[in-house]
């Protein structure tokens, strides 16, 4: 049986499209170099809390399958997930009972 091999670029393109509201706005980049694949991920400001998820376990779970798809192909692939322009990043919160042990 011939198995047709899986394109890390399309695979993660429709991957994002899937779970964004902006489709048309999805871009990827890709490079190779001597270190492996990376592929670079650019979506409308308002789907960035989608493809990041809850304490980034979506974007944990993107960057796993690309690797999957990467061993199959025999390639390191790694995933840059950028920030939209004009962007404005979160402060780091602490979860407040480590708030009380860092006051000692």
């Amino acid at each position: 049986m011939d198995e047709k091999k899986i394109n890390d670029e399309e695979f993660l393109e429709y991957l994002v499209k899937s779970l964004v509201d902006h489709p048309e706005d999805v871009k990827i980049d890709r490079k190779v170099d001597e270190m492996g694949v990376l592929l670079s991920l650019r979506v409308n400001s308002e789907d960035m809390g989608q493809i990041i998820g809850r304490e980034g376990s979506t974007a944990r779970a993107i960057r796993s399958l690309v690797r999957i798809v990467g061993l199959k192909n025999h390639a390191r692939v790694n995933l840059k997930i950028e920030e939209p322009e004009g962007a404005t990043p979160r402060p780091r919160t602490t979860p407040a009972g480590e708030l009380d042990e860092l006051k000692l």
